[in-house]
This record gives structure tokens, C-alpha cells and sequence, in this order.
């Protein structure tokens, strides 16, 4: 008997872009279609055919997870982790390959998945529950403990359309792990849930894992993906880049020079509701200049560049530094300066700057994470690992048996007291 839970073969997967979107079309029109197709065509001759742009979300990949495994997904934002978790889920059909899946699955890909908006959360854990194939016996056996996790009691019997998103994560989460699927597919939607919920769900899936079920985790949090997976895979514009142990993957993962130079610019075309626009970030010195390189006894910044579109009461900036294993060494937010900050900001184009003092972060290599969210609300902007700088030992000659993710240089007074 075969221990493969999850067998995917090159496993390709292409979009159209950039042409019309298609609608739904009453009787008449399909049979007017139908009948002018012949004189449409006959138009169309010697003339160019329009060309849409087609791009490759996934292409050629070939892995197997085996039962019990608990596997991690990175890569940066767009390069087809969710498209991969889609096709296993039968969400969406691959352009070319295969995958065998063995097993009853469980899907936490994005908030609300699988919830139909006007039942009420009790109604849509039984839904969730046949959908997977449980009887309502065994659903009756879960059901209290679903409730209990997901902290959601007083508002089981409400439709789940006039949840927030993060109540509607509470509950779905709860549903997909305690319904007890063979394999559980999670997507990176833990980010919406408050810090102490995060940690709730990761243990409950390590306990899930322990159990000796198979699970397929997208994370951006490296920190959580080392901690919780054996094993990783890297996937970077569609492509599997590296599969292995996971402290080998993520290790060269964040080692990737891209955008070494300290820098980095907004290119991506996402919608972010209007509100605010992430331009571009970069690390600067004392003398105000870009750099990919900073002295471990010389003070610099991170710089973020934004436009306001229209003017939003309350929302807030938030960097994270990473080291080269994947550990969060620290994490600021613009509130830091104070109350003020909350005021609101008129339409325009801004700078923020948040200075980082000297002989503080240890020398080596680190990753910039930035994001833009409404607290407690909604993310606009999340963007993983967007670029690396290095902290240079060169000038110092720091004790490299230093130990700690910081190392400040404090200051020591030393007095004789007595003879």
C-alpha cells in the first residue's frame, strides 16, 4: 500500500490576460450568437487576430508529499503557491499535468472559502461537514469543540455575511481542522487573525500533524514555517526552485540576492481598495544616501515612499527585519512615535522614515518586510521579503561569539567602592 498522500506531475497552469471578460448570456443571445457566427467569421479574414497575453502561474511541477508529512510553501507574492493549493483543492483545473490526491481534504485558502454568506455559522459548519463527505453524527461529535476554538458562540446564529474577517477566519479554520480531513491545505489567511489566534492555530496545526495527518502550509512567516514543517518547498514564478528539509530551503530562500542593493519599487498593478499606494522602500545612512551595504557602528533607516488617494482616518505602516534563518529579529510600526501619528493625512505624495540606532543588529544578511493595514479591519498592502541589505562587522571587530538575534553595545560604569 503506497504512503503518497499528495502526487503532483508536471503540473501547469495558464491565464489569459488583459482580454474581454466574459458574461453570462440569456437564450436569445447565445441563438443570436449562434446564428451570426458565419458572417462574423467572414469579417474577420485578412485581419490580425487579436493576441492575448497568456502567463504561466505554474510550469512543470513534479513532487510527492507523503501521508503524515507536514510540508511548507514560499516564495514571493505572485509566484503560485495559491494556484498550486487551488488545483489540489479542485478549485481550479490545471492547463497541463496532473494531481493525485489520496485522501479527504480539508481547504483554508482565503477568508470566507466554502461559506455560503446568508446561512448563519452554525448552518455552514454542517455544510462545511458534508461537503467533506461526514455524516451529521459525526459533525453533532465536533461540533462544540469547533465552536469553542473558533471563540465565536454569540454570534453562531448570524449569517457569516455580517462577520469581519477575522471572525470569518476564526470559524473557518475551526471547521477545516476539527472536521478531521486527511490531508489540510492552508493558505497564508492566518495573517488577518489577531497574534494570540495565530499562535492558537499553529499549535492546532502541529497537533494535527501529530495525529499523523498530511498538511500543506503557504506562509510568508518563516519563523512558523521552521517551526511547524520538516519539510519545504520553494516555488518562484511558477517554477519549483527547491524541495528539501526545511531549514536547507528557507535558508536559500532568503540568501536569494534579489534586490540585494537596499532597495526596492512598487511594480505590481494590484488594486489596493485606493486608499494608499506603497512606492518604493530603500535602507539609507546618516548621509541620506541608498545603501545595500551599513556599518554595525553606523546608524541608518528604513525610508518608505507613499501616496495618500483619499484621505482614511485610521490605518498604519508596519516593517519587520529578518535574519537569514527566517527569525523576525524586530518589528516597528509608524504608531511607534506616538498618538499623533494617528491623525489623519491629506491627499498627496509622503516619506516616512524610521531610524534604526548603530551597534544593534548583529552582522549579516537581512530581509525588509513592509505592509499597509487598517488595524484590526483589513490588510491593503503585504509585501514579503521585498529586499536584503547586509550589516557590515567591517571597522569594529565585534566578538563574533557574540550571542543573540540583537547585540547592542551598552554602556558599562565600573567603580572601586572599597579598599
Amino acid at each position: 500500500m503506497t504512503d503518497i498522500a499528495v502526487r503532483v506531475d508536471n503540473l501547469s497552469k495558464q491565464y489569459r490576460i488583459g482580454g474581454p471578460q466574459a458574461r453570462y448570456k440569456t437564450l436569445r443571445e447565445s441563438l443570436v450568437d449562434t446564428a451570426s457566427a458565419p458572417l462574423r467569421r467572414l469579417r474577420r479574414l485578412g485581419q490580425p487576430s487579436p493576441e492575448n497575453e497568456t502567463i504561466w502561474a505554474l510550469k512543470d511541477v513534479t513532487f510527492e508529499v507523503k501521508k503524515g508529512e507536514v510540508v511548507g510553501i514560499i516564495g514571493r507574492n505572485a509566484a503560485g503557491k495559491t494556484t498550486l493549493l487551488r488545483i489540489l483543492s479542485r478549485i481550479t483545473e490545471p492547463t497541463e499535468g496532473y494531481a493525485e490526491i489520496k485522501g479527504r481534504v480539508g481547504s483554508l485558502l482565503e477568508v470566507g472559502t466554502g461559506f455560503h454568506p446568508e446561512l448563519t455559522g452554525r448552518e455552514n459548519i454542517y455544510l462545511n461537514g458534508a461537503i467533506l463527505g461526514m455524516k451529521r453524527a459525526e459533525i453533532d461529535e465536533r461540533f462544540d469543540e469547533i465552536v469553542a476554538f473558533s471563540e465565536i458562540e454569540k454570534f453562531l446564529d448570524t449569517p457569516v455575511k455580517r462577520y469581519s474577517s477575522g471572525m470569518y477566519v476564526r470559524l473557518a479554520f475551526s471547521v477545516a481542522a476539527h472536521l478531521e480531513p486527511e490531508i489540510l491545505l492552508v493558505d497564508e489567511v492566518l495573517a488577518v487573525g489577531d497574534a494570540a489566534f495565530q499562535k492558537k492555530c499553529l499549535g492546532k496545526m502541529g497537533d494535527v500533524a501529530e495525529e499523523g495527518r498530511t498538511v500543506l502550509f503557504v506562509s510568508h512567516n518563516m519563523a512558523a514555517v521552521s517551526g511547524l514543517c520538516e519539510q519545504a518547498m520553494w516555488i518562484d514564478d511558477g517554477e519549483l526552485v527547491d524541495i528539501g528539509p526545511t531549514y536547507a530551503v528557507v535558508r536559500e530562500y532568503l540568501r536569494v540576492p534579489t534586490a540585494a542593493t537596499g532597495t526596492w519599487t512598487n511594480l505590481s498593478s494590484l488594486d489596493t481598495a485606493g486608499d494608499i499606494r506603497l512606492q518604493a522602500a530603500a535602507i539609507v545612512t546618516e548621509s541620506g544616501t541608498q545603501a545595500g551595504v551599513v556599518g554595525f557602528d553606523e546608524d541608518f533607516a528604513v525610508e518608505i515612499l507613499y501616496d495618500i488617494h483619499r484621505r482614511i482616518a485610521s490605518w498604519s505602516f508596519v516593517f519587520r527585519i529578518t535574519d537569514s534563518s527566517g527569525t523576525a529579529i524586530f518589528t516597528s510600526w509608524d504608531t511607534d512615535s506616538g498618538p499623533g501619528r494617528q491623525k489623519p493625512l491629506d491627499v498627496g505624495a509622503y516619506r516616512a522614515i524610521c531610524k534604526v540606532p548603530s551597534r544593534l543588529v548583529r552582522p549579516g544578511v537581512y530581509s525588509v518586510s513592509l505592509a499597509t493595514h487598517i488595524p484590526n479591519i483589513r490588510v491593503i498592502e503585504n509585501h514579503e521579503h521585498i529586499f536584503h541589505f547586509e550589516v557590515s562587522s567591517v571597522g569594529y571587530g565585534m566578538n563574533p561569539g557574540r550571542w543573540g538575534a540583537i547585540t547592542p553595545v551598552l554602556e558599562w560604569c565600573i567603580e572601586r567602592i572599597s579598599e
